[in-house]
């Protein structure tokens, strides 16, 4: 989807839809505010119109541009996906929250099936780094997991920050799985720095420092547990999801309001590895990983497929 209103959303989604060779029937051009977030009845329209559009057939959406990307509390990735919910901004650290059908499915037809239409944000710094990163995306695919190939990295951090290292008791167990093309690292340590090959990196902070010294392959995948990772513009108090991006990450995942710190609305580590390994795309793997997506806003190159093999 592109908004007619925002000249980096014109530009990045004409690019994607080149780039991804989509059908004109596959592209949705609207007029939205140019700002972070939505009024209620502003999305409501726009839903309305994204339903209209595409029917049954477009299982998953690309929306080119960085803002809008919440709806007041919920993320706007998963108010399309899953509807708005307005209790939820009485109270943004209630639980249990909208259980995801589409957590852990099996499922490659998520609207077909479940009715869900997963959405993912092509946020990126500016238009030449929303190219690079569509470029990295289209790079990904079937690159990884090739039989006598280096295998990939994946970096599972617990930090100094206790609260946001809760994900540390869903973490595998490491190791090389040499038939998956990955090798597991569980790590202690505030920031990972001068590793190279990274195919994925969890951790839990509220800025993550030293990214530079990171070396990423095509579709690597990175996020960091924290209340507002997810606010992408003037985010002034935390580290924005964006970052990860701007490092040379494909995809990312942050909250846009306070979600405290329940598990089930940050990805979960081994079902996201698990996806993606078996051939899933970022957005495939990234939203089945989540079972209370409500608050959180999926960024970066849906299509990406390491593993895929087709």
């Amino acid at each position: 989807m592109i908004n007619k209103a925002d000249p980096y959303s014109v530009a990045v989604g004409e690019y994607y839809a080149q780039a991804r060779k989509l059908l004109p029937e596959q592209v949705l051009r609207v007029k939205l505010p140019q700002r972070a977030v939505l009024k209620p009845n502003e999305f409501r329209a726009f839903d309305q119109l994204v339903t209209a559009y595409f029917g049954t057939k477009v299982q998953a959406l690309a929306l080119a541009w960085i803002q809008p990307y919440a709806v007041n509390c919920n993320s706007i990735t998963s108010a399309l996906a899953l509807g708005y919910d307005g209790a939820l901004c009485e109270h943004t650290c209630s639980a249990p929250l909208r259980h995801s059908p589409y957590f852990n499915a099996t499922t490659n037809r998520p609207f077909t099936d479940l009715g869900v239409r997963p959405a993912m944000l092509l946020a990126a710094d500016d238009v030449d780094a929303a190219k690079a990163l569509i470029q990295r995306g289209i790079a990904a695919d079937r690159s990884l997991g090739w039989r006598g190939a280096p295998p990939a990295n994946v970096y599972f951090v617990s930090t100094r920050d206790r609260a946001r290292s809760v994900r540390s008791v869903l973490f595998p167990p490491a190791g090389v799985q040499t038939k998956l093309g990955i090798d597991v690292h569980i790590e202690k340590v505030d920031a990972l720095e001068d590793v190279d090959r990274v195919l994925i990196y969890m951790t839990g902070s509220t800025h993550v420092d030293k990214l530079d010294r990171v070396e990423w392959v095509a579709g690597a995948l990175a996020d960091h547990l924290t209340s507002v990772g997810g606010v992408l513009t003037d985010n002034r108090s935390q580290m924005s999801a964006m970052a990860w991006i701007t490092s040379g990450a494909t995809a990312s995942y942050g909250t846009v309001s306070e979600p405290c710190s329940h598990l089930q609305k940050f990805p979960h580590p081994q079902v996201l590895l698990l996806h993606y390994v078996q051939g899933s795309t970022a957005l495939e793997a990234y939203w089945k990983s989540v079972a209370w997506p409500q608050q959180g806003v999926f960024i970066g190159e849906p299509l990406a497929a390491p593993f895929a093999r087709r």
